[in-house]
């Protein structure tokens, strides 16, 4: 099957964002917590999270061109915090019931059945369940006048992690964490590792790490 960049256009539209969301296979899946201007928590489901650097600990994330009632990029230039929560299988129909488009001001904790949390002297909520926690201060806005989209840079503040996740060499064990993974907007997946390789060298040939 071959695809041009003219048939894309012809598409459907709901068929195409369907097809090109998918397209790049298995994503990052992060749910994002929030606090508006009146102190209310929210929570969005992204699948748009992306590792920028670490050194410092840069992580970066891309929203689509704003809508009246999407309060996740309005709350995070309001305050400047956020975090980033894992899914795990036990609740990815609540993380999935989050991307819902309920009123501004109510919260998704509340509507979704899941738990928030704090840490003192940080204004964004903390999903209670999920198994690995960042939060993150905004450092850069980047506009993309390409396609009206939005890219977020922030800056790793805080992590917290059930214990046991991290090895002696700082890998964090997602298969243990039992982090969820997302194609699309709507197809979720639990992780299965083949093997973590030896850093890779021209001149050898890589093998599996015990």
């Amino acid at each position: 099957m071959k695809i041009s960049s003219e048939e894309l256009k012809q598409m459907d539209n709901r068929y195409r964002a369907t097809f090109i969301n998918s397209l790049p296979g298995y994503k990052c899946l992060q749910l994002v917590g929030t606090l508006n201007e009146n102190g209310h928590s929210n929570l969005g489901l992204f699948n748009s999270i992306f590792h920028l650097g670490a050194s410092p600990a840069l992580l970066g994330m891309v929203f689509r061109p704003q809508s009246e009632d999407h309060d996740t990029l309005s709350n995070i230039k309001r305050n400047g915090f956020y975090t980033l929560n894992n899914v795990l299988p036990s609740f990815y129909k609540q993380a999935h019931h989050t991307s819902a488009r309920f009123p501004s001001g109510v919260s998704e904790f509340v509507e979704c059945g899941l738990t928030e949390f704090f840490l003192p002297d940080f204004e964004a909520p903390f999903v209670a369940e999920s198994s690995v926690k960042i939060a993150l201060e905004l450092k850069e806005i980047m506009p993309v006048n390409l396609n009206n989209t939005t890219i977020v840079i922030g800056e790793v503040k805080h992590i917290l992690l059930t214990p046991n996740l991290v090895g002696t060499d700082g890998y964090v064990d997602h298969q243990a964490a039992q982090t969820v993974t997302v194609t699309g907007l709507d197809s979720y997946f639990e992780a299965t590792a083949l093997g973590r390789l030896t850093y890779a060298k021209p001149d050898v040939v890589p093998i599996n790490l015990s």
